[in-house]
């Protein structure tokens, strides 16, 4: 069984404009999946219908073998989750929350719940409008991991931390939930936190998926070309290969990313397109992101 399953899957707010388009998502055991998609791209949406707290408007979701809205008890007591705009209520103390969560969760596991207090020096009597956005965000993490979900869903969960908490935070996480084999999906614009933590790669832009290949494939198997414009080099042109992902005409020249190795890519190009005067370079994920969505696409 697949932990996440979605086939076909279309979401959209306003009519005509789908923020998810025929989406086809295989989520399996023990995987961690950076998602990564430039504002709007629809990688919340994705997440929340995950979760069952959005309804999709075409196609199927499974979440360990549950629809998610039909059997929205049955999941969400399996599925861990924290978001970025997550708010806890500000008049509770931190031992509230944590109590009212542990009667939530039939699989809660107390021991973890302390050890995961303890790492964070949490004051169980602090109010949890008195705590900083760092140490509000601790909270729910371990709201969202103490009961060890099978599958753990973070929209953006470390969005707005300073360097070292968000670290910290997104550590922790994969830390705890990869000791039992769970798997976790989450979003993040930071590219040096995907590279250090993911295993696999799902890029979304509008609305679709646009990669999903393993980190190791995605170091290696993609590219950056670079070409003087001419009437007979467009960006338009190298869009027409199928390995073409994205193309951009800037100051004389077209750069584009392929979905080819960079030892075989001039020759590639050579063949296919007969252009003569190209360089071919590997580049890292925080660059390849710019320039895909940087540039067109076919």
């Amino acid at each position: 069984m697949n932990v996440l399953e979605m086939r076909d899957v279309s979401r959209a707010y306003t009519r005509g404009q789908d923020v998810l388009s025929s989406l086809d998502l295989t989520v399996t055991e023990g995987e961690v999946i950076g998602l990564l998609g430039r504002n709007g791209a629809g990688k919340t949406t994705l997440i929340r219908l995950a979760m069952g707290l959005l309804e999709s408007q075409g196609g199927s979701i499974q979440v360990l073998g549950h629809d998610p809205r039909e059997d929205a008890v049955t999941v969400k007591e399996r599925v861990g989750y924290v978001s970025e705009d997550q708010t806890l209520p500000g008049f509770l103390r931190v031992r509230e929350v944590i109590d009212f969560h542990r009667r939530l969760y039939p699989g809660w596991d107390d021991d973890l719940a302390r050890d995961l207090s303890s790492r964070f020096h949490m004051d169980a009597n602090q109010k949890i409008k008195q705590l900083s956005k760092g140490q509000a965000r601790q909270v729910a993490l371990l709201c969202a991991v103490a009961h060890r979900p099978p599958l753990l869903l973070l929209d953006e969960p470390a969005g707005g931390l300073d360097p070292a908490m968000r670290r910290e935070f997104l550590e922790t996480a994969i830390q705890l939930l990869g000791e039992s084999g769970s798997t976790i999906l989450f979003s993040s614009h930071h590219m040096t936190d995907v590279e250090r933590l993911a295993s696999r790669l799902v890029m979304l832009h509008e609305g679709q998926k646009w990669i999903d290949s393993s980190l190791d494939d995605v170091r290696e198997g993609y590219c950056l070309v670079l070409t003087p414009a001419t009437s007979n080099v467009t960006s338009q042109r190298l869009l027409a290969h199928g390995k073409c992902l994205s193309a951009r005409e800037r100051e004389g020249t077209v750069r584009a990313v392929f979905e080819l190795h960079a030892d075989s890519c001039e020759h590639t190009l050579a063949r296919d397109l007969g252009l003569g005067d190209v360089r071919c370079h590997s580049l890292p994920l925080e660059e390849m992101f710019i320039e895909l969505v940087g540039g067109g696409r076919s």
